[in-house]
């Protein structure tokens, strides 16, 4: 811990049962340890009398865990360290996993990492909530990162200091847990588990989640996140791979190469093309990727393709959207630009032009799907042939 410049954070409020029980269990592997009372009201500072030889912070009010742990973070930078470990004061997690978070360090080449103790959530004693929270959590992490996890909640963690500086973090509560590990990850910081025990013993643990505000706290952050994941961060990646590889290699890599079927990616050109001619200004990109995401297809190949309607192609998009919703509904074409504003004119085109634009979309995705299709085929045939010759 000390090659790696590594302390340990214990971030506590009203935990008087377990506090001193978990500071001396970390004491058996290091003494670098910063302990954050967040505004305790019973008899923790008492408690904290007896390690004077630590690292200590005292609040006088109780602001939240998020606050806590960026308090402990700031003190460890200042202090020359360059990883942490937070541990929870209420007696759920074991020191003697340290350890465990330290080897799984060790045997990253890369050291931009940030690791999350995995608990067995099934395990007898387990709060049903804790568990079904967990699994909420760790769906919308991954909506928002791509990145699969067993568990993003745990407390328990190994955090890359110096690589967290960067972050814009602005939640102070139980969500914060989940801000920080998704702007890590939108930041290049790879994101894992390590699997870890867990102890929940409901006699002497003190849990100061709230059920119904810190869940709507983290609601209200997840749909934040995802909006930023949609209208951002995946067409800021998508635009960063395409400028560093070309659009060639990109399509044939990305695109051609992925591993998606062919029958995956001629349905994610279809949803493209479908979203992207569909009368949906200004929602094109958060629609595509959410039914991407949904019904589990090729994100980048559907955002590619939603593109169909960028603005040189609008005008060829709205004439025959209203060419063909005049013809199916039997009403003659006039459209005057110049009577727009007058007259409301656009109005009398209105019900023409949602019928022709569906109509559009529709024949659009079926005929750039089965084309789609059959061009990934004949190109994996060529392919094939051209190898084998």
């Amino acid at each position: 811990m000390q090659q790696l410049k590594c302390c340990v954070i214990i971030p506590t409020y009203n935990n008087p049962k377990t506090l001193k029980r978990i500071i001396e269990g970390v004491l058996q592997y290091t003494t670098d340890i910063i302990i954050v009372d967040d505004g305790s009201t019973d008899n923790t500072a008492e408690i904290l009398m007896e390690f004077t030889e630590l690292k200590q912070l005292h609040y006088p009010n109780n602001k939240g865990k998020g606050f806590a742990l960026k308090q402990g973070f700031r003190m460890a930078l200042e202090l020359g360290y360059h990883f942490a470990i937070t541990i929870d004061s209420d007696g759920q997690h074991y020191p003697d996993d340290i350890p465990v978070l330290i080897n799984a360090l060790n045997q990253e080449k890369d050291k931009n990492v940030l690791f999350i103790g995995a608990r067995n959530m099934g395990q007898e004693g387990v709060p049903k909530k804790s568990s079904f929270g967990n699994k909420f959590s760790n769906f919308w992490f991954w909506v928002e990162t791509g990145n699969k996890l067993q568990d993003t909640q745990s407390g328990y963690r190994l955090y890359p200091l110096t690589e967290l500086k960067s972050l814009s973090l602005y939640t102070n509560k139980f969500e914060f847990e989940i801000e920080i590990i998704v702007k890590a990850a939108w930041n290049g910081i790879l994101v894992k588990n390590v699997p870890i025990k867990v102890h929940y013993d409901a006699a002497e643990r003190v849990s100061h989640f709230r059920p119904f505000t810190d869940f709507t706290r983290i609601s209200i952050l997840n749909t934040y996140l995802v909006l930023v994941t949609i209208l951002y961060i995946f067409p800021r990646d998508l635009i960063q791979k395409l400028k560093k590889k070309g659009f060639k290699r990109f399509v044939q890599e990305d695109l051609l190469g992925s591993n998606d079927s062919h029958e995956k990616k001629a349905l994610s050109i279809a949803l493209g093309v479908f979203i992207g001619l569909c009368p949906l200004w200004g929602f094109h990109t958060l629609i595509v990727i959410f039914l991407a995401i949904l019904f589990k297809l090729n994100k980048a190949i559907a955002f590619a393709f939603s593109n169909v309607s960028l603005p040189p192609f609008i005008p060829f998009v709205l004439y025959f959207s209203l060419k063909i919703g005049h013809w199916i509904m039997g009403s003659e074409f006039e459209f005057n630009f110049e009577e727009v504003g007058e007259n409301l004119e656009i109005i009398r085109h209105l019900q023409p032009y949602i019928v022709g634009s569906l109509t559009l979309s529709f024949f659009g995705a079926l005929i750039m799907g089965v084309f789609g299709y059959l061009f990934l085929t004949i190109f994996d045939r060529n392919k094939m042939e051209f190898h084998n010759g």
